[in-house]
């Protein structure tokens, strides 16, 4: 939908890269800068590495993101132009996105509370392959997965790391999650599974003595893991803007036909 509101109050944050820093000071000479916890709109100028932080950093402010391309790839960003910012803003298209919740136990028992935008993943940390039981909503879906790893990526992470497992895309909107298997061994032929955004997923680690198993949700690890358990938080939302005819669902539908 539009977004009906002026967004005046801008708070401006900028990667460390010297294009998305002489950008960041052209900016705010322009249109001046307030801080975030006062601003209508954050504006984030760098790559998706920069995006996914900023929305880690305002996931429970409500604040709509706005990106805007200062960095590698750009994929959550919008074109740069320091013109009419505010008359994009107040053209752009809300995108809704939920987080996933990752409680992962490890072999001392401590539990770690992460959140992921893009995908909760599951890795080998030796040489040895991972060996991997996978229940959904407490039943038993797989009894013995040997692979470098999984994960469970929601829609708006499932053109990142899902994408380059040979995982599927999946439109923003679609109630769904992707499991995919990373470089699996056996079950051989294996291509993972579409999921309910409603379920329960839980990944128990075998042998995790003898073949250890690191859990990642987007940057934050825990490592030693012995179960993981995956959930979207519909408790969260998130707002990004896109320019019209650049939303996220465009992109994402683009992705799947080659350009």
């Amino acid at each position: 939908m539009t977004i009906p509101a002026a967004y005046e109050r801008i708070a401006f944050v900028a990667s460390a890269g010297a294009e998305a820093q002489q950008a960041l000071a052209q900016l705010v000479q322009l249109y001046g800068h307030h801080d975030p916890d006062d601003a209508d709109v954050v504006v984030a100028l760098g790559g998706d590495g920069l995006m996914l932080q900023t929305l880690h950093q305002n996931m429970r402010s409500d604040k709509p993101i706005y990106g805007m391309h200062r960095g590698t790839i750009g994929f959550l960003m919008n074109e740069f132009s320091p013109h009419g910012l505010h008359a994009r803003l107040e053209a752009a298209r809300e995108s809704v996105i939920h987080p996933l919740l990752m409680r992962a136990t490890d072999v001392r028992g401590v539990v770690h509370l992460h959140h992921a935008i893009n995908e909760v993943s599951l890795f080998r940390q030796t040489y040895q392959v991972a060996r991997l039981r996978i229940l959904i909503d407490e039943r038993e879906r797989m009894a013995e997965l040997m692979a470098d790893g999984i994960l469970v990526a929601t829609p708006a992470g499932s053109t990142a790391y899902n994408l380059s497992a040979q995982g599927p895309i999946i439109p923003i909107n679609a109630p769904l999650l992707a499991m995919t298997p990373i470089c699996a061994f056996r079950p051989r032929r294996w291509r993972g599974a579409l999921l309910p955004n409603t379920a329960y997923v839980v990944i128990e680690v075998l042998e995790g003595d003898k073949r250890p198993v690191a859990a990642v949700a987007d940057h934050d690890e825990a490592r030693d893991v012995r179960r993981v358990e995956v959930l979207s938080d519909k408790t969260i939302s998130m707002r990004m803007l896109f320019d019209p005819g650049h939303s996220l669902e465009e992109r994402i539908l683009s992705e799947q036909f080659g350009y």
